[in-house]
């Protein structure tokens, strides 16, 4: 049975991820999760919000250094970045229709700020220094607050100097429930992700001029919810929804529940009509919502592997725990239909989009942002290898801003075609947009909703949104080497 809160809450539900989690937060299998009410038992199922739609949910994210094991001894715990006393964390769960209120509290010796990454949010909590709000300095505090327009697997990451702070994991989730999905057993959070630690457990690189005008810097330590291949605990014979997150900077994965048929029932946290999960790579911040049933008995296991690679590599295993559930034969259910605005293709300009190595490398003097507002060579990229329609902006200097790339006119549709013209993957991700996937030159494609889509070496694909969330809204490569070095842009919605 899911665990239930030992009190009801009261109507304004204050959660603090300083030390305790959230209300409806938890991390199936971890031990992670915890309550207003009191920590849960470790392994204990996801609860359930018993907060009413419409109530405001508040939370304190503290961004700043914290130790954590992540090898096994002797090597020492790591000087992760969080916004909670422990990787991974906060994973807030709320009801469609709730409102958020998130304070970040920047404890870090840098400014920064949070993106929500894939929610359809208004322009000013969108998070993106210089862009949409000034950084939150040291020491500052800075709310965001919005209600979701949609249900989904989303999560929240620092959007300067992303590429150290998000490698030491200064990330976390936000789950909107739907208000009629399919009864599970359990809802699991696997956060796949790569850490760029030596054998002490002390920091490499996050960036190198190879890396970045290549493919990415490639950490070695793969894991689990910040664990080496993991034994995650689910009800035997239990239908078990895994919100599987990719939140590395670089790595490229595609998922496999071996033992098990798992079906795909959502991509980004937009529902789709379930299929096989047989082939759907995943980059840099893209998400797949699976179901499977687990095994009838107690003991045995199924396990979650990376086929994206010379060989497989196992990442975690699920194993049964308890009585076998009396439940019938496994039948997968779709998620109740989203409500993402639907783009007129018909009278829809196309607009291209070219994502393209630079003609030549170039450097930028940190010494000419001296003296413009918020300047702070801590978020600055010295160097540029990438460009989208010929336009480079590294991460950093946001207050000198270029032309948009695109400027669009309000309510109506527009589809961007997208040009990879390297040899590399980028996945490219819209802010304040959930996008249809339509079609591309070189694959079939899964027509679909999201807002990350893998671009593949030399392909075209393209994608349709309507145009009816106001304001300037990023455009980039989720590797966050190629965003830091130029694969960086902004559409104009007015």
């Amino acid at each position: 049975m899911p665990h239930r809160l030992a009190a009801p809450l009261s109507r304004r539900t204050l959660l603090r991820a300083g030390g305790a989690a959230v209300a409806a937060t938890a991390l199936g299998g971890t031990g992670l999760a915890a309550s207003a009410a009191g920590a849960l038992k470790a392994g204990s199922p996801a609860p359930k919000a018993t907060t009413a739609p419409g109530d405001l949910v508040e939370i304190e994210l503290v961004a700043k250094e914290r130790m954590q094991r992540i090898l096994p001894e002797p090597a020492a715990p790591s000087p992760l970045v969080t916004y909670a006393d422990h990787f991974p964390g906060p994973i807030i769960r709320m009801r469609k229709g709730q409102r958020l209120r998130a304070t970040l509290v920047n404890g870090l010796g840098e400014h920064t700020s949070i993106h929500w990454h894939g929610i359809r949010l208004t322009n000013a909590e969108d998070g993106v220094p210089y862009l949409t709000q000034p950084p939150t300095k040291p020491g500052e505090r800075h709310v965001y607050e919005f209600t979701p327009p949609d249900a989904g697997s989303f999560f929240f990451h620092p959007h300067c100097n992303t590429v150290e702070l998000l490698g030491r994991g200064l990330a976390g989730v936000l789950i909107v429930e739907e208000p009629d999905a399919p009864k599970v057993d359990a809802d699991l959070v696997c956060l796949v992700k790569d850490w760029q630690l030596d054998k002490t457990g002390a920091f490499g690189a996050f960036f190198t001029d190879r890396g970045a005008s290549r493919a990415g810097t490639f950490a070695g330590v793969s894991t689990v919810n910040g664990q080496i291949e993991p034994v995650i605990e689910v009800p035997a014979n239990g239908d078990i929804r895994a919100r599987l997150y990719n939140i590395d900077s670089t790595r490229v994965v595609d998922l496999r529940v071996e033992g098990a048929d798992a079906w795909i029932i959502a991509v980004d946290g937009n529902p789709l009509p379930p299929r096989p999960l047989d082939g759907w790579p995943m980059g840099p911040a893209m998400r797949l919502d699976v179901l499977f049933r687990a095994p009838k008995q107690a003991g045995q296991t199924v396990r979650l592997t990376n086929v994206y690679a010379a060989e497989p590599r196992p990442l975690a295993t699920f194993r049964a725990v308890g009585p076998t559930l009396p439940n019938r034969r496994f039948k997968v259910r779709g998620l109740p239909a989203g409500s993402i605005p639907e783009p007129d293709l018909k009278n829809a300009p196309v607009i291209p989009m070219a994502f393209s190595a630079t003609a030549v490398a170039q450097s930028f003097d940190a010494a000419t942002l001296v003296g413009l507002p918020y300047a702070d060579s801590l978020c600055l990229s010295q160097k540029t290898f990438w460009a989208i329609n010929q336009q480079s902006w590294p991460e950093g200097g946001h207050e000198r801003l270029p032309p948009p790339l695109a400027t669009l006119e309000k309510g109506r549709s527009y589809i961007f075609e997208l040009a990879n013209l390297t040899p590399h993957l980028h996945p490219v991700h819209i802010h304040g947009y959930t996008f249809k996937v339509l079609s591309s030159d070189a694959r079939k494609v899964v027509p679909h909703h999201a807002d990350t889509v893998l671009l593949e070496p030399k392909e075209r694909l393209r994608v349709a949104i309507k145009a009816d969330n106001p304001g300037d809204w990023m455009f980039h490569c989720h590797i966050i080497e190629h965003q830091d070095t130029g694969m960086m842009g902004y559409i104009r919605v007015a």
